[in-house]
């Protein structure tokens, strides 16, 4: 049996197509073989570009691949140092909560404003008692060990360096708080032991040459403190040994030179007060009245003369060596 010849399409151009005439295979098949290359070099640019784009998507992705997989890697440390830093900051905060209530309940607080100390820091800025200073010190101790324990989750060597080194350096601070509260507690003391002894021997200005030798221990106390830290202050020293020599020396050459008699004014009324107190009736240099006031270099008696007051004043040194009783 014979098949029958098949055409996708008419061309037009073959006599099969036109009614009448013969039909001519071969001129058919050439006529498709055209048509075919005509749609394949149609479509050959079409393929290459996408070809072309699908590398290029292909490439995008293998890049951000590449740079987002160190993160993706890094999350699940991430979510475990932030579990870490949140838990280390509720223990650290319940443990400052409980040093400070035991801070107050021992009575921390009130002792140090009994000996001057919460006045000293207040003078100085710092306006916390005694125990939230301890309590905040404690906090920020276990803040930096969790910081430590955190970031060492991370594996970055850099940055658990850092801290490391932060960690290392707590006990310097806490050297240095502890040599400022200590420093200030003891010029605290000596204000008060100055002040004391300059009334005593009768200095006017008592108050001010205590404040100013606390001050110089408080600033001495503080360099003492930056030392600890490793913060030098060469300068400032310094300075503060050449102005504790030119005291000295100015001290030394008003003495000798031309504050003898001064000096011993202050000397011979140290020990008027020993022997004389005010109210009390004495005769010296012509004149007996009653002691009203031991000063410094000299002492003031108040005579009463037909119903007039007057007040003398005698030199200590003369008190001490004529004043009879």
């Amino acid at each position: 049996m014979r098949i029958p010849e098949t055409r996708p399409f008419p061309c037009g151009l073959c006599p099969k197509d036109r009614p009448g005439e013969k039909a001519l295979p071969a001129h058919h098949e050439e006529n498709e073989m055209s048509t075919l290359l005509s749609t394949t070099l149609a479509l050959a640019p079409v393929d290459t570009a996408k070809t072309a784009v699908t590398e290029g998507v292909g490439e995008v992705g293998s890049a951000l691949q590449s740079a987002f997989q160190p993160v993706i890697n890094l999350l699940p440390s991430v979510a475990a140092m932030i579990a870490v830093l949140v838990v280390g900051f509720v223990v650290a905060r319940l443990l400052a909560r409980g040093v400070d209530a035991v801070g107050q309940r021992i009575g921390l607080d009130a002792a140090a404003e009994r000996s001057g100390l919460a006045a000293s820091m207040k003078k100085v800025g710092i306006e916390r008692g005694l125990s939230a200073i301890v309590a905040q010190l404690v906090f920020w101790l276990l803040m930096c060990v969790f910081l430590v324990a955190a970031f060492n989750l991370l594996n970055l060597p850099s940055l658990s360096a850092a801290t490391q080194k932060l960690v290392d350096y707590i006990p310097s601070l806490l050297a240095a708080t502890t040599v400022v509260l200590i420093g200030l507690l003891i010029a605290s003391f000596l204000r008060g032991v100055i002040a004391t002894a300059a009334d005593r021997i009768g200095i006017t200005y008592a108050d001010r040459l205590a404040s100013g030798a606390y001050y110089i221990l408080a600033m001495m106390t503080f360099i003492a403190a930056f030392d600890q830290l490793a913060i030098q202050f060469e300068l400032l020293n310094q300075l503060i040994l050449i102005s504790f020599g030119a005291l000295a020396l100015g001290v030394g050459l008003s003495v000798g030179l031309g504050g003898r008699d001064v000096a011993g004014g202050i000397m011979s009324g140290y020990y008027v007060r020993q022997r004389m107190q005010s109210g009390d009736t004495v005769s010296v240099a012509g004149i007996q009245g009653v002691v009203r006031e031991v000063g410094p270099v000299a002492t003031v008696i108040e005579t009463t003369n037909d119903g007039l007051t007057h007040r003398h004043t005698v030199p200590n040194a003369k008190m001490l060596s004529e004043a009879v009783r």
